[in-house]
């Protein structure tokens, strides 16, 4: 017995070091922390306050950089003005090549702003109406009394494209375009699960034939349309819509599962609409802003496009087009989106009232990347009941 409580002391010392070694093994596995992207613009009139906001914002995404494995860029933004940028962890994870400012992250679901914007200038533009059905567009699809508005606030009732075109298409090593989908309702005709306009139903379908309708209408392709009117005008440098037949070399995000495994392309990302978008958070917030100062659509418009569409249940969460909504203790409307899309974590969201946004792009897959209710509390303080958005998961198709 007292051999065996003269070996404890070496144990114990064993065990402290293998998890030292651990510990250092898990460490090296850990994101790298990268410096801040931009320096901040400080207010003279308040610069302890803004101070205390990034330290901590810093405080908050450094601790999710290394517990959670954050990594991606974040952009937070008060009253019009960023208070705090940065990146974390590998834009290749392989190589270590670190997250940085002009590296594009796959937008996921967040896309279909863009895309319900697009449609908007259409329709203000005179090129199409919101009552528009699609049988205008797509004559041959084999359904009734869909309209562009049941698209944009997802109450078509069609099925999810990602299911139907997984069962009905043979070669799945090709890219799907946006054609090959509307083919394979065509020759398939997949049942709906709702008659137009009865519930509200999120399904990705809606966005893929808002991108083919504003083709058709433009005369040009989605990817163009979009460089031409808003990314180019708004100095989106970095922001494009993928196509998988162009040979551009671009500095992109590489994408990783939970485990940091390469999320490979699969057939799916050749559809655009309902994804497919690629940018930075320096860009997004300029898209952001574009939308305050006009050259986005008008205010008018952009009142439809926050407005509730769907009242068959009750509760503070809603559906404009191409925005989600939340109900604020103060009765107006928290306007956001988030993505999920292969090893993309995307969120985007917006306080029309005062201004205030939060984008956070990451390329590590972590449900974590959703729960920004601390960020709020840290804006708004901590007694001030924030958005009392905690829980949102994520957006995926």
């Amino acid at each position: 017995m007292k051999k065996l409580w003269l070996l404890l002391p070496v144990v114990f010392a064993g065990g402290l070091l293998a998890f030292h070694f651990i510990e250092k093994k898990n460490e090296a596995r850990r994101p790298v922390i990268v410096a801040k992207v931009n320096p901040v613009v400080v207010d003279s009139t308040e610069p302890k306050r803004l101070q205390r906001l990034y330290d901590e914002l810093d405080s908050f995404f450094t601790d999710r950089s290394v517990h959670a494995g954050f990594s991606g860029s974040v952009l937070i933004s008060v009253s019009g003005n960023p208070v705090y940028e940065k990146c974390f962890g590998y834009c290749d994870f392989r190589n270590k090549d670190l997250m940085h400012d002009t590296a594009a992250f796959q937008l996921a679901s967040v896309s279909k702003n863009f895309t319900a914007t697009a449609v908007l200038w259409c329709i203000e533009h005179k090129l199409l109406a919101i009552d528009d059905t699609l049988q205008k567009f797509f004559p041959k699809l084999p359904y009734k009394n869909i309209r562009v508005q049941d698209l944009l606030d997802h109450r078509s009732g069609l099925p999810n494209y990602l299911y139907f075109c997984n069962a009905n298409v043979v070669d799945q090593t090709k890219y799907l375009t946006n054609q090959n989908v509307i083919d394979v309702m065509i020759r398939t005709h997949p049942p709906i699960n709702a008659r137009p306009n009865k519930k509200f139903e999120y399904c990705n379908t809606n966005y893929v034939l808002l991108a083919s309708i504003v083709e058709k209408v433009t005369g040009k392709k989605f990817k163009d349309f979009m460089h031409e009117t808003f990314f180019e005008p708004l100095g989106m440098k970095h922001t494009f819509i993928y196509d998988f037949s162009d040979s551009t070399d671009r500095k992109i995000a590489i994408s990783y599962n939970s485990k940091w495994q390469i999320q490979h392309d699969d057939c799916f990302d050749g559809a655009v609409g309902d994804k497919g978008v690629y940018s930075t958070v320096s860009d997004m917030f300029k898209w952001d802003q574009g939308f305050y100062k006009g050259k986005l659509l008008s205010q008018e418009m952009m009142k439809e496009a926050y407005s509730p569409r769907s009242f068959e249940h009750k509760g503070d969460r809603n559906y404009g087009y191409g925005w989600r909504l939340t109900k604020k203790p103060d009765g107006n409307y928290l306007v956001y989106h988030n993505g999920w899309w292969h090893g993309n974590n995307t969120v985007f969201y917006r306080n029309i009232q005062d201004t205030t946004t939060i984008i956070v792009l990451s390329n590590h897959f972590s449900n974590a990347v959703y729960h920004v209710q601390t960020v709020w509390d840290i804006l708004y303080g901590y007694k001030n009941g924030g958005m009392n958005i905690t829980g949102d998961e994520p957006e995926g198709h």
